[in-house]
């Protein structure tokens, strides 16, 4: 499914320190942030970050003063496949979205393009470059029940509705499947090729901006909530059950990135 359109093929996080943040996600995540990277055009850096399996759970790109002038913040980003990244935004534009990294060819990862949807979320758009040798590769950074993996795509939304029409004209997900949120609205969950990727939620915290959260896994909820409080982490919510059984809290790293833990009780 990583050569779908609207498949989850990478997840990056946006921090003015990525050094600092390694003892956080090797305690929480069981990943190590490179020591070093490599030098972005725009004069930042960027990082590959390792899971202990040899996968890669995603990268890390430095978040520059100039970056932050232009209104970035610490946080995670979504890379959605497309197998024609031009195509797919001009098809965005046509839907109420907006192109802000216009199609780009970077080398050695592929061609990308970052996006807002019509309510403000950003996304990016990339079709891959293959590894040499490798002309087929599949992302494994998304796993429905893998720890140290993403397992879950949540996009909180002003508009859920609208947000999903967009989506759906863009990417062909399914949102059939709904469980209500009383006055809120539904929360809309997001199937591709019979996978359950994620949902679109009509909930979104005060203050907070349109955008997607990623839940990483854990193997113990109650472990991780730990180590993310002893390495300067903060909880958002409660540790609260979902349908299927797993548990699930969200948090901030030490930089202020927004994410999702999710895995089941420990023994």
């Amino acid at each position: 499914m990583a050569s779908t359109n609207g498949w989850p093929v990478w997840y990056e996080l946006v921090t003015p320190d990525p050094a600092a943040l390694t003892p956080f996600y090797r305690a929480v995540l069981d990943w190590e942030i490179a020591a070093e990277g490599n030098a972005m055009p725009n004069g930042s850096e960027y990082r590959m970050i390792g899971r202990a399996d040899d996968g890669n759970a995603g990268g890390v790109l430095t978040l520059s003063p100039g970056m932050r002038d232009m209104g970035m913040q610490p946080g995670w980003l979504t890379y959605f496949f497309a197998d024609d990244v031009d195509a797919l935004c001009r098809n965005a534009t046509e839907l109420g979205g907006a192109v802000h990294l216009p199609p780009t060819d970077m080398p050695g990862a592929g061609r990308i393009a970052m996006l807002t949807d019509p309510q403000g979320a950003a996304f990016y758009l990339i079709r891959p470059t293959p590894p040499p040798g490798q002309p087929d590769p599949q992302s494994d950074v998304f796993s429905t029940d893998k720890p140290s993996h993403c397992r879950w795509n949540e996009l909180g939304t002003t508009d859920a509705p609208a947000a999903d029409d967009f989506y759906k004209a863009l990417f062909g997900w399914s949102t059939d499947n709904a469980m209500p949120m009383g006055p809120a609205g539904d929360y809309r969950f997001i199937e591709l090729g019979g996978t359950t990727i994620g949902a679109i939620s009509p909930m979104l915290a005060p203050g907070a901006r349109p955008g997607w959260l990623p839940y990483f896994g854990v193997p113990d909820i109650d472990a991780a909530r730990e180590a993310l409080a002893a390495h300067g982490g903060a909880t958002i919510t409660e540790t609260h059950q979902v349908p299927g059984g797993d548990w699930i809290f969200h948090a901030t790293d030490p930089a202020g990135a927004a994410l999702g833990i999710v895995g089941p009780k420990g023994a």
